[in-house]
């Protein structure tokens, strides 16, 4: 008795953990929920499989239970042999075909829906450089000449190609509410995959490949905005002139010392890309290092000891002291060049 009281704890245990657990996600990070036309034919997908192996699981069970209870052992008849099946042609033919023919019902649509998301841009298509980064995406527009970085503005109702790479080991891009994931690859292999997103939002993306000590930090957004705010950000972002004075005098203290101590490695506006993030608008960022809320004590602890909050990263530790820190963060806080943000598309 008590050792099945026992098992019922532990099965009561697992049963209400896993109902816990259903209820944790993060809104529009659920490949269950499609917004965008990648992930309708991946939810699809998984509809096709999950019917085919329930209907593969309702056939087994019901022939195991039949021949469990039709040819059990009874009393007085424990010599007894039932009639044995092997070599029955038909009943092997049977067992071969169906497998085969739930196969292709799987197969033909996954192999579509393959084609279909590693479709190529053409020349009037909208293009994304995507860039993978130990622990950061970088976001070049081709045609806009605007370089971005964790937050990826598109429009809606548009379909937006990503030419895919990295500038150190294999990551993998993955924004399971639009699209599904792509690695990003070292060296000139580059894939390629498109976003598409139906309706204005806020969707989290993720690296889906491990990279590292920090890989489980590396998060990213893509704000998906309608044509006519898509424009107004590009004007904005065009716009941005990197030499303009910060709008108070503790800010602009912070702007010398942005460009004295991290121009090095950053840049504001159009500028070549350099090995960390652009900044343009970073004051608009839902993240700070695409894991903290955006406030000025985090920025702060961000930029004195980036190595205690993304281990493992390119960003030197201590290269300016707590005070400098703080003039830094307050001109960062103001780089707000445009009114569409995230918070606009939620």
């Amino acid at each position: 008795m008590k050792g099945w009281m026992g098992k019922f704890r532990t099965l009561f245990l697992f049963g209400a953990l896993s109902l816990i657990l259903s209820g944790c996600g993060v809104e529009n990070l659920s490949a269950l929920k499609p917004k965008g036309q990648g992930a309708d034919l991946l939810f699809d997908l998984m509809i096709i499989s999950i019917v085919i192996m329930i209907f593969v699981f309702i056939i087994v069970m019901a022939i195991y239970t039949f021949v469990l209870i039709r040819y059990r052992q009874k009393k007085g008849q424990e010599d007894i042999i039932p009639k044995q099946t092997e070599g029955n042609k038909a009943l092997e033919i049977l067992w071969t075909v169906i497998p085969i023919i739930l196969l292709l019902v799987l197969a033909v649509p996954t192999v579509q829906a393959t084609f279909e998301l590693a479709e190529k841009p053409k020349e009037a298509d909208m293009v994304v450089e995507v860039t993978g980064n130990q622990y950061w995406w970088q976001f070049d527009y081709s045609n806009e000449e605007i370089s971005t970085s964790q937050d990826l503005y598109i429009p809606t109702d548009t379909r937006v190609y990503l030419n895919m790479k990295s500038s150190d080991v294999i990551h993998s891009f993955w924004v399971p509410s639009i699209a599904g994931k792509m690695d990003t690859n070292p060296g000139d292999n580059e894939n390629t995959m498109y976003l598409e997103a139906n309706e204005e939002g806020v969707y989290w993306g993720h690296c889906a490949e491990l990279c590292g000590p920090s890989h489980s930090l590396m998060d990213f957004r893509v704000i998906a905005v309608s044509p006519e705010e898509y424009d107004q950000w590009v004007a904005d972002m065009q716009g941005v002139d990197p030499e303009a004075p910060a709008e108070t005098d503790t800010a602009q203290e912070g702007q010398e010392l942005f460009n004295n101590n991290c121009l090095s490695c950053h840049a504001i506006g159009a500028a070549p890309k350099g090995v960390g993030p652009n900044l343009t608008n970073f004051g608009d960022r839902t993240k700070i290092a695409g894991i903290l809320d955006p406030s000025k004590e985090n920025l702060v602890d961000w930029i004195v000891n980036p190595e205690d909050i993304k281990p493992g990263n390119q960003m030197p530790s201590n290269l300016v002291n707590e005070k400098e820190a703080d003039k830094i963060a307050d001109y960062l806080m103001q780089l707000q060049p445009s009114e569409i943000t995230p918070e606009s598309a939620k």
